[in-house]
């Protein structure tokens, strides 16, 4: 017999083998419309065993790589900065030990955290970011630690043209005018992407990973606090995903699943299998 331990599946490497360390971020506070993302991490979890660990997309499996489910953090509800404090923290400690963070949100701000130390190690990469909103504002109801903010502050760390943002269809014009001059954004799909990797491949530069997985249409993908209409089917990202992979990647994040928004359980699984494909397709 085993101890019950709840991993994701196929994900049940040691830690000192491991390339890859999965943990989540069970964080909501600043969602502004529909609340629910924090559960996001347990639930993928949970329903991974209702898909298999091998890809017919990629022709690999989950059980032949080295991957450590080290769990969810015990997260600060009540205060943002604890909790990208304790975001960091972590990230720094799976980055020193030579190994890839790769983050189950949680809300978008999330990424911050895992941002900030992956930059320390890291000063000259740049960020691939799917979603279907800017997350440029400079505020969010005067916060500027919101999941509406979070591009804004990596922004704030990166500097200029090094954040590439894919698939935006929602923001204020503010928001579009900013990125027009310190960001590379293509709104509504992936037109461009390939170009982008073709470059940064070239250059191997250092690249954070990051998917809203709003970036999906609400027909494909409705379980998520803030979704908008004409978003990206699942194969489509998938591709995307598979191009991105490519370059040398140096932490990832998935994020914005709220479970119970979607009672058919089908944008949770969905969830799962994008995770798998992350998984397998970044691993080195």
């Amino acid at each position: 017999m085993k101890q019950n331990i709840e991993t994701f599946i196929g994900c049940d490497s040691t830690y000192q083998d491991a390339k890859i360390v999965l943990f989540g971020a069970p964080f909501d506070s600043t969602t502004s419309f529909r609340p629910g993302a924090r559960f996001g991490s347990s639930a993928i979890r949970h329903k991974s065993f209702g898909i298999e660990t091998y890809s017919p997309y990629q022709d690999k499996d989950l059980t032949e790589i080295n991957v450590f489910d080290s769990g969810d953090l015990a997260l600060c509800f009540g205060s943002c900065e604890l909790a990208l404090l304790d975001i960091e923290k972590n990230v720094k400690h799976i980055l020193d030990d030579g190994k890839m963070p790769f983050l189950i949100g949680g809300e978008h701000l999330v990424t911050l955290g895992a941002v900030k130390a992956t930059f320390e190690k890291y000063p000259n990469m740049h960020i691939i970011h799917f979603d279907a909103h800017a997350d440029l504002r400079d505020d969010y109801l005067g916060v500027k630690l919101s999941h509406a903010c979070v591009m804004r502050r990596c922004h704030d760390i990166l500097g200029d043209g090094k954040i590439h943002q894919f698939c935006i269809r929602s923001g204020e014009k503010a928001e579009f005018d900013f990125a027009k001059n310190h960001t590379d954004m293509q709104k509504f799909d992936f037109r461009g992407l390939n170009e982008l990797m073709e470059q940064l491949i070239k250059e191997n530069t250092p690249v954070y990973f990051t998917v809203d997985l709003d970036c999906l249409d609400p027909s494909v993908f409705c379980g998520t606090g803030t979704p908008e209409a004409g978003g990206v089917n699942f194969i489509d990202l998938l591709n995307a995903i598979l191009a991105v992979s490519k370059a040398n990647i140096v932490g990832a994040d998935i994020n914005e699943l709220a479970p119970m928004l979607d009672a058919s359980g089908a944008s949770t699984v969905i969830a799962c299998k994008i995770l798998r494909e992350m998984l397998l397709a970044i691993y080195k």
